[in-house]
C-alpha cells in the first residue's frame, strides 16, 4: 500500500503542542493540543481523536497516518532509556569514553564531557578481530560470548549492542554473537553496529549502536501501545514514521532503527519549505521554523534541503560542536538553536537580557498560560505586545493571560533593568530574533553559502510572528508563509516521500587500482537493501536514486559529500569522479590542491518512492486591498508607546489581497506580524508573500 491516498492523517510531537494535520479530498485541516511529555501517546491520541471529530471521519477512513515524534532525543538527553550493555572487541570497550581524546572546550578546566550511555561496568569484551579488509585476524571466541549470558541477566539487561572493529567490512562475528545470545536470551533487544551504521571509525559507529540500543525498548513500546490504541479505534491503516533524513519509514523500520528518527520532526518542516520552493520555482530558500521550544533554520537550493550523515545529540554545551554523543545517520543538514515560544528569558551578571536555552515547555508553559509558570518567555513578550490574539491562541483552546504576561516580565526584567512590560517584552522579541539572525549567519558562513537573494519561507506557530525580522536582519526581501503554517512540520509529512539510505563504507583509491565490477557489484547491493525496504511501504511506483561519495585528498582526515552519477561504472569513472571531487572541493574550500590524488571512503544511495504531487503556482493575481476585521493595539518601539494597527483574519482574505504594514493577520495556530517597512499580498495559492520595502533597513 502507498501513501499517496487522498486521506492522509500526519501527526508532530513537539516540545509543547502536539500538531496535527489531515488531509481529505483535496482539503486540509488541523489542530493544535498541549504535548503530554509524560506520556506522548496521550497528547496523540487527543489531537486525532479531536480533528477526526472536527472533521466527521471515522478512523477507518484514513488511508495512512504519518507520525514524527522527539522522543527518541529525549530518551537520550534525560537518559531514560533502556539497560544498555556493549559487547565489544576485546581491549577496544572504553573507545566510546575515549571518543576523540581532543577538548571541545580549550580553556575550561571543569569541561564536561559527554557520559556515555553504557557505563564501563556493562562494557563486555570477547576475543575476536577483523582488519579492515574483512580478513578474520583471530576467531571470535563463541565460548566467550555464550559466558556473559549469565552476566547479562543477573545485571538485568534489557538491550545490548554489539560493536567489534572493522564489522562494517564484514559483519559475520557480530552476527554470530546476536545468534549465540538470542538463543540464550530471547527477549534481549540486539543492535548490531554493522546494521546500524556500517561505516569506518568505530567510535561514531559505536556510539549509535549504544543509541540505537538505548531507545529501542522505550521506542518498540511507545509504537507498540499507540498501534493498539489506534487499532482499538478502528483504525486499520499503516502507521508511517519519518525519518531524520524526510523520509518515511514502516513502523517496523523504526523499531529496529529508531535512532534514525531522532530529527524526525524538523526534518518535516524541511520538507515542507524544500517543497514549497518546487511549487513556487524559489531556487535559493532559507527554511525558518520556529515552534514553541526551538528554532530551526535550513538551506534549500533547487528545491533540496543539505543533507549529512552526522548528527550530535544530548550536547553538554548546547551550541558547541563536539560536546554531545555522535550518530552517524542520515539527517536533514540544519541548525537548532534554544529559541521557540516557550524559551525563558533573564538578565544575566551583566545586566543583559538572554532567551534560552531553557523553555518552559507545556508544563508548566509560558506564564500567560496559567498553568503554573512564572517565567516570562517570547510568548509572553509576543502577548505583551499585541502580537497574539488572547482569546484565539492555539485555536481557542487555550485562553491566554496577558496580566500573567506583564507580571512576569516585570518581575523578572523590569525589577533589574527598570524597564516597563512593552519595554521588556520588546526585548526578549528583539535578542531572541538577533539569536536566531546570528545562528542563520554562522549556518550559511559554514557551508560557504549567502543568505541574500533568498526567500524565508517561515512557519511553526512562532515563526510568522517573527519571520519578518528576521528577514530584515538578515538582508532578505521576501518571506513566504504558506497556509497551515501554525502545523508546518506536521503537513510536511503529509509530503514525504517513503525513503531509505544505504551505507557502505568500501576505501576505494581512485588510480590503477580501482576495479570497476567490484565497485558496481557494491553498489547494485546497496540499491536493492534501499529497494526493499522502500516497497515495504511503497508497492507501486517508479523509484529515484541519488548517489554520494565521502571523497578526500589521499591522506586527509576529513572527507566532502560529493554528488556522483547513479550509472554503472567504468574504467572512465575515475576522471568523472575525480572532477566531481575537485569543483565541490573548490566550492567549499576556494582552492584544490593540483597533482594530489583522490579516494573514496564511503559510499551511500538514497531510494525514495514519488511524493505526494502538488498543484504548480499560478502568477501572482491581481491586487485588491485588503478589508480588515478591525484592528489590534501593537507596541511600536520607535515610539515606546501602543498604537492599533488593522487586523485580517486570514481566512477572510481572497487570492490577491494586499496591505502595507504594521498589520496583524491572525489565524486558528498562528498570527503574521507585517511590520512597517513590509507589505504583504495573498498568492494564488492562499500563500502570504511578504515584500521588503527597498528602502527600508
Amino acid at each position: 500500500m502507498t501513501v499517496q491516498h487522498s486521506t492522509r492523517l500526519a501527526v508532530d510531537i513537539g516540545g509543547t503542542f502536539t500538531d496535527v494535520a489531515l488531509e481529505h479530498a483535496g482539503e486540509r485541516s488541523s489542530i493544535k493540543v498541549l504535548t503530554t511529555p509524560q506520556t506522548p501517546e496521550t497528547g496523540v491520541l487527543t489531537g486525532i481523536d479531536a480533528i477526526l471529530a472536527r472533521t466527521k471521519l471515522a478512523p477507518d477512513a484514513i488511508d495512512a497516518l504519518i507520525h514524527g515524534t522527539t522522543l527518541a532525543t529525549n530518551a537520550i538527553i534525560e537518559r531514560k532509556g533502556a539497560r544498555t550493555a556493549l559487547l565489544a572487541t576485546e581491549g577496544f570497550r572504553d573507545a566510546i569514553e575515549m571518543a576523540f581524546e581532543n577538548r571541545f572546550e580549550q580553556y575550561d578546566i571543569l569541561m564536561d564531557k559527554p557520559p556515555p550511555l553504557v557505563p564501563r561496568t556493562l562494557r563486555l569484551s570477547v576475543p575476536e578481530r577483523i582488519d579492515a579488509r574483512g580478513n578474520v585476524v583471530k576467531p571470535l571466541d563463541e565460548e566467550a560470548v555464550r559466558q556473559l549470558v549469565p552476566l547479562l541477566k543477573r545485571e538485568k539487561i534489557e538491550s545490548i549492542a554489539i560493536g567489534f572493529l572493522h564489522s562494517y567490512a564484514w559483519p559475520v562475528h557480530e552476527e554470530r554473537a546476536r545468534d549465540l545470545l538470542r538463543a540464550a536470551l530471547p527477549e534481549l533487544w540486539i543492535t548490531l553496529s554493522s546494521e546500524v551504521s556500517p561505516e569506518i571509525r568505530e567510535y561514531e559507529r559505536w556510539s549509535t549502536a549504544c543509541a540505537n540500543a538505548y531507545v529501542q525498548p522505550v521506542m518498540a513500546g511507545y509504537l507498540g501501545r499507540l498501534r493498539e490504541s489506534l487499532q482499538s479505534r478502528g483504525f486499520r491503516c499503516p502507521v508511517f514514521l519519518i525519518t531524520s533524513a524526510g523520509g518515511l519509514c514502516t513502523l517496523e523500520t523504526a523499531q529496529a532503527y529508531p535512532i534514525k528518527l531522532v530529527e524526525s520532526g524538523p526534518a518535516g518542516g524541511a520538507i515542507l519549505a524544500s517543497r514549497l520552493a518546487q511549487q513556487c520555482g524559489v531556487a535559493r530558500v532559507l527554511s525558518f521554523d520556529m515552534g514553541g521550544t526551538t528554532a530551526k533554520i535550513c538551506l534549500i537550493d533547487d528545491g533540496e534541503p543539505q543533507y549529512a550523515r552526522a548528527f550530535e545529540v544530548a550536547r553538554q554545551y548546547r551550541f558547541l560542536k563536539g560536546s554531545g554523543l555522535p550518530l552517524r545517520i542520515p539527517v536533514v543538514e540544519m541548525v537548532e538553536i534554544g529559541a521557540g515560544g516557550g524559551s525563558i528569558a533573564k538578565v544575566d551578571a551583566m545586566r543583559r537580557i538572554t532567551v534560552g536555552p531553557e523553555s518552559a515547555g507545556a508544563e508548566p508553559g509560558p506564564a500567560c498560560y496559567g498553568r503554573g509558570g512564572t517565567e516570562p518567555t517570547v510568548t509572553d513578550a509576543d502577548v505583551v505586545m499585541g502580537a497574539v490574539d488572547p482569546q484565539r491562541f492555539a485555536g481557542g483552546s487555550i485562553r491566554l493571560d496577558p496580566a500573567r504576561s506583564a507580571l512576569a516580565i516585570e518581575h523578572r526584567l523590569g525589577a533589574a533593568l527598570g524597564f516597563t512590560a512593552a519595554q521588556g517584552a520588546f526585548g526578549i522579541v528583539e535578542v531572541v530574533e538577533e539569536n536566531m539572525a546570528n545562528a542563520a549567519r554562522v549556518h550559511a558562513v559554514e557551508r560557504g553559502m549567502e543568505l541574500a537573494g533568498r526567500t524565508l519561507i517561515a512557519f511553526g506557530g512562532a515563526a510568522p510572528l517573527h519571520a519578518a525580522r528576521l528577514a530584515e536582519k538578515l538582508g532578505i526581501d521576501e518571506v513566504m508563509i504558506p497556509t497551515g503554517a501554525g502545523v508546518g512540520s506536521a503537513v510536511g509529512f503529509l509530503l514525504a516521500p517513503v525513503a531509505y539510505e544505504s551505507v557502505r563504507t568500501r576505501f576505494t583509491p581512485l588510480d590503477a587500482s580501482f576495479d570497476p565490477a567490484a565497485v558496481n557489484a557494491m553498489r547494485h547491493a546497496m540499491r536493492e537493501e534501499a529497494t526493499q525496504f522502500v516497497r515495504r511501504g511503497a508497492a507501486k511506483g517508479a523509484l529515484s536514486e541519488a548517489w554520494t561519495a565521502d571523497m578526500r585528498y589521499q591522506g586527509q582526515g576529513h572527507d566532502l559529500t560529493v554528488s556522483i552519477p547513479a550509472v554503472d561504472f567504468t574504467a572512465d569513472a575515475i576522471a568523472t569522479l575525480e572532477k566531481l571531487f575537485i569543483a565541490e572541493y573548490e566550492r567549499v574550500f576556494g582552492i584544490h590542491i593540483p597533482d594530489m590524488k583522490v579516494e573514496i571512503m564511503s559510499w551511500a544511495v538514497r531510494v525514495a518512492a514519488p511524493a505526494p504531487p502538488l498543484p504548480p503556482c499560478p502568477p501572482m493575481p491581481a491586487r485588491v486591498a485588503a478589508q480588515s476585521a478591525g484592528s489590534r493595539e501593537l507596541f511600536d518601539p520607535r515610539t515606546g508607546r501602543s498604537s492599533p494597527v488593522p487586523l485580517y483574519w486570514r481566512l477572510d482574505l481572497a487570492a490577491g489581497a494586499a496591505m502595507v504594514g504594521p498589520a496583524i493577520i491572525a489565524e486558528d495556530e498562528t498570527s503574521t506580524l507585517v511590520p512597517a517597512g513590509f507589505s504583504a499580498r495573498i498568492n494564488a495559492l492562499g500563500y502570504i508573500v511578504m515584500t521588503r520595502h527597498k528602502s527600508a533597513g
